[in-house]
């Protein structure tokens, strides 16, 4: 019988709960999918704890790579036997899980380059670094960013890219051993912000004009000093809110602090379109593939250890990308 991690009502990582799950035949549409590795993502503490506001009792994660086990009516972009990977919002939630039906349409086939372990690890962080990377601002080679969580599973794909772009990456990390690690992948200087001030360091790295883009995940803690550490008419980008939403603001405030921009993208709205999706996804299985771009999975889990893994991010202790080996 399969299993899958489910949850019952919102809170802490102890709402989680390991179970045996019925799963069935596919319906028009879906597929079966027997998972091969599982990934786990911070945007996941954000449905367990209510955030992300969905229907009770649900599933967790929204990421997994496998093998298709059968096939619906109508579904013709996969067949049984392929090697896929996924991932999505509301129609991919139930990834913590050994088996699943899931609809056919957020597939993306594997090339053999890709091993399941690495897909399920980077497929949310490596479309997410694509669509950072090619389609949010127009770099050019000398521009400078500041990259928040540099040593996180996005920040470390991220910083990587941007190095063969020819960027100068300024990465912000919580610990000296965190920051060794994003300067071996790619960032030019790091800023520990638990003890210096990342507006005023950035300014100094960059002779007082400051960054072209800052790519900010923190949220809350860090808003402010990421509008300062931009140059004028520089680009925010919020991809996240880990210490917390962002305080409401008078927009006038851009205006003020140099006629910045500033935007809140989300992943779902840069793979909608099976045609962009395919080819953002080409190319980042292309660099990883190659081997210019490494996708490090510093922590591995089996699936009864969610609340473990769940416990295990939320208080910093990853690195890199983090995954549920099936």
């Amino acid at each position: 019988m399969a299993k899958a991690v489910r949850f019952y009502e919102t809170g802490g990582p102890e709402v989680l709960r390991y179970e045996e799950v019925e799963v069935g035949d596919p319906g028009p549409g879906q597929v079966r999918l027997r998972h091969v590795a599982v990934g786990l993502n911070y945007a996941d503490t954000y449905f367990r704890n209510g955030t992300y506001p969905i229907p009770m009792p649900n599933g967790m994660g929204v990421e997994a790579s496998g093998v298709v086990q059968a096939i619906g009516e109508g579904v013709t972009n996969v067949h049984v036997g392929d090697r896929v990977t996924y991932t999505g919002f509301l129609n991919t939630l139930g990834a913590y899980s050994t088996e699943r039906l899931i609809p056919a349409a957020p597939l993306i086939k594997l090339p053999e380059t890709i091993s399941f372990e690495t897909a399920a690890a980077m497929t949310m962080r490596g479309l997410t670094s694509s669509y950072l990377m090619r389609r949010i601002y127009d770099f050019k080679a000398g521009d400078s960013i500041l990259l928040h969580a540099a040593a996180g599973g996005v920040g470390l794909i991220v910083s990587q890219w941007a190095k063969l772009l020819g960027l100068n990456v300024i990465g912000t990390v919580s610990t000296e051993a965190k920051g060794e690690i994003a300067l071996a992948h790619g960032c030019e200087h790091v800023i520990n912000y638990s003890h210096e001030d990342v507006a005023r360091r950035v300014r100094e790295l960059t002779d007082g004009v400051g960054v072209n883009v800052v790519f900010d995940s923190v949220g809350k803690n860090t808003f402010m000093g990421s509008l300062d550490s931009l140059k004028r008419r520089g680009l925010m980008v919020c991809v996240g809110t880990a210490s917390g939403p962002i305080p409401a603001f008078d927009p006038v405030m851009l205006a003020m602090k140099g006629s910045l921009f500033l935007t809140r993208p989300a992943l779902a709205d840069y793979i909608a379109d099976p045609a962009e999706k395919a080819a953002l996804a080409g190319e980042l299985f292309d660099h990883v593939g190659s081997g210019r771009i490494t996708i490090e999975i510093n922590q591995h889990y089996a699936l009864q250890d969610a609340v473990q893994a769940h416990r295990d991010m939320e208080s910093r202790k990853t690195t890199g990308s983090s995954i549920f080996v099936i």
